[in-house]
């Protein structure tokens, strides 16, 4: 990786040729290759990235925080926290970081750096109310991790609505304290209930769209693969009926989808050849005999994890630092006693952080593109956030039922 092969290959290459050395038959890397992206629960992949894309260029971010800001545009750093909550109902459609990000962001970033609002907040701000995408259901990363895993995909999604919830509460408080300390944000006049409910009708159809997707899934109406081809066509037909999209955007949708996806797939396809070639040499149960011998206590076993998580943040993207750790990682959990659904939101809130560290955090790039901005603003201004993404994972590990009272609760 240092030396600039892609992740994919260096994964799958690495496995392969640990197979090969072994004495193991190459087929199992084939056979590990094909069963990889063989899942039915995958095809939401692409299906959730469509409808993202879709939703992006038909321009619906301007309808969604156009009609949260009438309600709280006028409180003290009111603009900050209608890009927080517009984030957080995007995210409650997308499942991608990246779209939520570069989605409100088309909106908010003039809007508050017009009212007065430091480059750098802004740009930060923007970044980190980005990763709410992977953590508010429905989330690729999410989904990801329960096919690792084989844990239950709706179980995963209601568990991050709590600490997902918390997390939106902890940066619009961060957007108080900030306009009070620093009180030079021209705030919006109050909007009257008619401009409110004229503005939250014209944005209806992304509440109602949202209300289907994880309605259906919580209900057990469809699956989360069923939800995503749902939600696919209620995003062409809204922004059909909006007029917004050409069909010159939608094939850019689809193309840019369709490069997200086989990135992923491939990442995919090289980690499963990696992790059958490590599970082959036993070095997962080494580590799990290592960490046993050396720690009993599950907090210091996850302040080691997010430790070893910071470090890679630095260097990997999201998905591959899922499928290089989770393999490795999955039979110390059982080992220690924990719980496999909330050590999956700590690892993804985790992930959030990685999304908004440099030198490869993807929303930082994301944002400066769509703010036009120097690389610098935005790492300046993402700091704070990842300290309060780190007090969110302190508060999940002293108070377990953030994430786990909902899954286990219904």
């Amino acid at each position: 990786m240092l030396i600039g092969v892609p992740i994919a290959f260096t994964l799958g290459g690495m496995g392969l040729s640990m197979l090969i050395l072994a004495d193991f038959s190459p087929l199992i890397g084939s056979q590990a290759l094909v069963s990889s992206i063989d899942s039915f629960i995958l095809l939401s992949v692409p299906l959730f990235l469509l409808m993202s894309n879709v939703l992006l260029k038909g321009g619906v971010g301007t309808d969604l925080f156009n009609a949260v800001q009438t309600w709280v545009g006028h409180l003290p750093g009111g603009l900050g926290i209608a890009t927080i909550l517009s984030c957080g109902f995007f995210a409650a459609i997308s499942g991608s970081s990246i779209a939520t990000a570069a989605t409100i962001g088309t909106v908010a970033i003039p809007e508050m750096i017009k009212r007065g609002y430091p480059r750098h907040f802004v740009f930060g701000l923007l970044a980190a109310g980005g990763t709410l995408g992977i953590l508010i259901p429905p989330s690729i990363p999410m989904i990801i991790y329960g096919v690792i895993t084989e844990e239950s995909i709706v179980d995963l999604f209601m568990a991050g609505i709590g600490p997902g919830i918390f997390l939106v509460l902890l940066f619009t408080c961060y957007c108080i304290f900030f306009s009070i300390r620093h009180k030079k944000q021209q705030r919006p006049a109050k909007a009257s209930m008619q401009v409110r409910l004229a503005a939250s009708i014209k944005a209806s159809p992304i509440f109602m769209l949202a209300a289907v997707i994880l309605g259906g899934i919580y209900g057990g109406v469809f699956t989360p693969t069923e939800s995503a081809a749902i939600g696919l066509i209620c995003a062409l037909i809204i922004v059909f009926l909006r007029q917004s999209l050409s069909i010159g955007e939608l094939h850019k949708a689809i193309i840019e989808s369709l490069q997200t996806t086989v990135a992923i797939f491939m990442i995919i396809a090289g980690a499963k050849i990696f992790s059958k070639a490590i599970t082959l040499y036993r070095i997962p149960q080494d580590i799990t005999t290592l960490i046993t011998t050396n720690i009993d206590q599950v907090g210091l076993f996850i302040l080691l994890v997010c430790s070893v998580l910071l470090l890679l943040g630095f260097f990997l993207e999201s998905i591959s630092m899922l499928l290089i750790m989770v393999p490795v990682l999955l039979p110390s959990l059982g080992a220690l006693g924990i719980d496999p659904i909330w050590f999956g939101i700590i690892f993804v809130i985790m992930i959030e952080c990685a999304l908004i560290t440099p030198p490869v955090g993807l929303n930082l790039f994301v944002i400066q593109a769509v703010g036009k901005a120097d690389i610098t603003e935005v790492i300046t201004g993402v700091y704070p956030f990842i300290f309060l993404m780190l007090a969110a994972v302190i508060a999940i590990y002293f108070i377990p039922s953030i994430t786990t009272y909902l899954p286990y609760a219904l």
